[in-house]
């Protein structure tokens, strides 16, 4: 355990102080898109934070590579290397995707190509272990078709929820530390030595996150950009894939009597194959309900518009910071529901818990249509927000306009706005791009986060 939490400071340590050069990399190569219709900052932010990414990956690799424990993991097993080299071609791919806006299928091709990349090397589920039946056993075809699937899958649901600062690196970072306390379990408790590259992979994922979050969280400095989203993806559909197609059940057949007992006792194997999902849940929840809404006004199912599940989070009265909480919190349930199902997939107590989180989810999903009041004697203890004062000094202001009147009417004028034409802020003079030479307007930008964008 030592040498994992090695690795993972050593990967988040990295990545973070690599972040601030690769920011001012981004300012000066141009790599600053236009503010579109549907994005929710305010201010023009570089990309390219990908890049400090994939170097916090390589370091990672090359430090478990010289240590005790971990070195055996490159000595026995081609994955490191199949997946620092699917990694480098996605991440390269994701950085002209940053600078010159690649097209969609060109993307979807080399994402392709990247799991092929993969599979060649040996990365590649070669089994299914289903509940109830027992080991599966694929062929070629089937287990790299399988594999190409979910690689693509994992990286574009990664892609797809990467919508507010901090969210798809927290969410993912939320994930990969499950997936590692489950592979971990597999390793450590069962001594399957086949778990060993699983477990290295969440470490290091855990660590680009967490190196890369302090820069990206609201107000975010730097977006990740596809370079990012992509490469966290194929790293975490890495690791399912290691642990689902290369560990055997039959190796704790000691503990249940038989390959097909264990498989449907404990479901060990099974899990791994659905981490991903518990990424994918949330946006593919979101893309049905926009092929839906679009279809049902009329619309392409590719039209682009302001009625994602972050957007509608910051509409129903939510801030920025509080949006993306929310979402932790339903990655969180998912994500260490699984590993507790897996645990114990028997006990009736680990449903009950979900049902009374989810219950506590939904409280707070829509705690802004049920606002308190707090009362006077109290206020000094409360937020700003439940305050009477704030909103009576709002009022006095501006005489005869309520204190939401600004925000609505600005919200408003967004919407009637055609894309791409006044649906963007004017920039405050003395601010550069992401307000990367000129101060923060940190208190205007809170301010906006309440808008229907």
């Amino acid at each position: 355990m030592r040498e994992y939490l090695l690795t993972l400071c050593i990967t988040a340590a990295v990545t973070y102080l690599l972040t601030g050069p690769v920011r001012k990399f981004a300012i000066v190569a141009g790599a600053m898109p236009e503010i579109r219709a549907r994005d929710v900052h305010r201010e023009p932010t570089p990309r390219l934070g990908g890049i400090a990414m994939f170097f916090g990956l390589c370091a990672g690799l090359l430090v478990a590579d010289h240590l005790t424990n971990l070195s055996p993991v490159f000595e026995m097993s081609n994955e490191p290397r199949a997946l620092l080299s699917g990694a480098a071609l996605i991440w390269l791919i994701g950085v002209l995707d940053d600078k010159f806006e690649i097209d969609a299928l060109i993307k979807l091709g080399g994402q392709m190509i990247a799991a092929g990349v993969m599979v060649m090397q040996g990365l590649t589920i070669l089994w299914l272990p289903i509940p109830g039946v027992g080991t599966v056993s694929l062929t070629q075809w089937q287990g790299t078709l399988l594999t190409v699937a979910l690689v693509v899958i994992s990286i574009n649901a990664v892609n797809f929820v990467d919508g507010l600062d901090g969210l798809a690196s927290g969410m993912v970072c939320i994930a990969a530390s499950a997936f590692f306390l489950y592979s971990y379990r597999l390793w450590y408790g069962y001594g399957i030595e086949a778990a060993a590259p699983a477990t290295l992979f969440a470490a290091i994922l855990i660590g680009m996150c967490l190196g890369f979050l302090p820069h990206n969280m609201h107000p975010a400095r730097i977006f990740m950009g596809d370079s990012g989203s992509m490469l966290i993806g194929l790293v975490l559909s890495a690791g399912a894939i290691s642990i689902t197609g290369q560990v055997d059940p039959s190796l704790m057949k000691l503990n249940f009597g038989g390959t097909r007992d264990a498989t449907h006792a404990m479901i060990p194997v099974f899990i791994p194959l659905l981490m991903p999902l518990t990424i994918i849940a949330i946006p593919f929840a979101d893309l049905v309900l926009a092929i839906v809404r679009r279809t049902w006004k009329g619309q392409s199912p590719f039209a682009a518009d302001r009625g994602h599940l972050h957007h509608r989070l910051l509409e129903i009265g939510h801030s920025h910071s509080r949006a993306v909480l929310i979402m932790y919190f339903w990655s969180a349930l998912f994500a260490f529901g699984a590993v507790a199902y897996s645990v114990h997939s028997t006990s009736m107590w680990i449903v009950l818990a979900i049902v009374a989180l989810s219950f506590v989810g939904l409280v707070l999903l829509l705690l802004p249509r049920f606002t308190p009041r707090a009362p006077r004697w109290a206020e000094a203890f409360v937020p700003p927000r439940y305050r009477r004062r704030r909103a009576a000094q709002a009022s006095a202001e501006v005489p005869g306009t309520s204190p939401s009147y600004a925000v609505q009417e600005e919200a408003g004028a967004a919407e009637e706005a055609p894309e791409g034409e006044g649906a963007r802020t004017p920039m405050p003079a003395g601010v550069n791009g992401a307000t990367a030479i000129g101060p923060r307007a940190r208190f205007l930008d809170r301010r906006k986060a309440h808008s229907s964008r």
